[in-house]
């Protein structure tokens, strides 16, 4: 028996919370762009049974009316969105892209999703109104049409359609979900649904004033919606007003199910490597018997020889701690590539220390072994 099992046993923990460090980190980056003073009025709930979507599926579209009473009679909110979205192909000269992400946005849409420019303007009032031809692109589409700059009032054709650019977003990288959010085109919501939908399914995005008023905005907004909709007083809602908290209950019961499982492949994968250095340390101990017989009889304490193994056995597994984050770390880069994952230092704090954990107590028994040893009979010992 060697101490490879050790080390399987921490690449298998230094991966397992990479993987997790790595989806924890995408998830909070990811929901800060949700908002956490936010309020989206939809027609499903973004967690629903079978049951419920079957008795909710004929429910009726939202309108952008329903948005623009909403931020005549709201007082709690702040700004009030329109979205809907799709995919489409955009072109710019020989240079094509697709499976870009199309999202038809009101003037409203910057402050309420929480973007920022990097160059040019976001769609104004006018440009929503008339639905003119103008766009708003992501940096990856910046980057792949306008290497050298330049994007601004060039035209672009999405689905063949020619739109004039008019901005440029910062730098958003990627959702959980794996989605690019780079990759993306904003154009009036009056304009998608002249070219992509005429009755599309829109979203009203509300942004609240205070985010301690987020329970009172949602009543506000469920009494204002029931009686524009005229849902009558013993019907159900026929919308669902979903917030930020809502995708983080779903992430939480999710990661604890990974950690649970993972804590299990961790754990079995230590107690094979500790049943390892276990055995490699009963060896020990029977091959050095004699010089253990010779210390006594010179006065060692049993403490000495206890502390004196439990020290080989810590340093045989942080050895093989570092041998399996030397193994875990390009491992992590691999799989960095089509999951997230990350590796702060903490995590290799806690590896090594959970290597020395294991080494300690693998080691133990053959310590107090050692240390019980009778010198007599030690020394006899062949």
């Amino acid at each position: 028996m060697n101490p490879t099992t050790a080390v399987i046993g921490i690449v298998t923990v230094t991966l397992m919370g990479s993987a997790i460090a790595g989806l924890n980190a995408t998830f909070k980056r990811s929901i800060s762009g949700i908002g956490a003073d936010v309020l989206y009025i939809q027609r499903f709930a973004w967690f629903m049974s079978e049951s419920e979507w079957r008795a909710s599926r004929n429910r009726r579209e939202l309108t952008r009316q329903n948005a623009r009473d909403i931020e005549r009679l709201s007082d709690l909110a702040r700004a009030v969105g329109v979205e809907s979205n799709g995919s489409g192909t955009v072109e710019f000269e020989r240079r094509r892209a697709r499976g870009v992400f199309v999202a038809g946005n009101n003037e409203h849409c910057l402050d309420v999703r929480g973007l920022s420019l990097t160059a040019g303007r976001w769609l104004s009032a006018s440009d929503v109104q008339v639905g003119r031809p103008v766009c708003v692109i992501g940096s990856y589409l910046a980057e792949k049409f306008f290497p050298f700059g330049g994007a601004l009032g060039s035209k672009v054709k999405l689905n063949d359609m020619p739109y004039e650019v008019i901005g440029v977003l910062e730098k958003q990288g990627s959702f959980f979900t794996g989605e690019n959010l780079d990759n993306q085109i904003v154009i009036p919501i009056t304009r998608f649904t002249d070219n992509f939908s005429r009755w599309p399914d829109l979203t009203i995005s509300v942004k609240v004033r205070d985010p301690a008023q987020m329970e009172n905005a949602k009543e506000e907004l469920t009494g204002i919606l029931r009686k524009l909709r005229r849902v009558a007083p013993d019907q159900p809602d026929d919308f669902a007003i979903n917030q930020q908290d809502a995708l983080v209950s779903f992430f939480n019961r999710v990661g604890g199910t990974i950690a649970a499982v993972g804590l299990f492949i961790t754990g079995l994968s230590l107690f094979v490597g500790g049943i390892g250095i276990m055995n490699i340390m009963f060896v020990s101990v029977a091959e050095r018997t004699k010089e253990i017989g010779i210390r006594k009889a010179i006065g060692a304490k049993r403490r000495t020889i206890l502390v004196q193994f439990l020290v080989e056995a810590a340093t045989i597994t942080f050895l093989a701690g570092l041998l399996g984050l030397a193994i875990a770390w390009p491992l992590t880069l691999v799989v960095d590539r089509y999951l997230a994952a990350d590796m702060p230092w903490w995590l290799v704090a806690v590896a090594l220390l959970v290597s020395i954990l294991t080494g300690v107590i693998s080691g133990f028994i053959p310590a107090w072994r050692a240390a019980r040893l009778d010198p007599v009979d030690a020394l006899r010992s062949e």
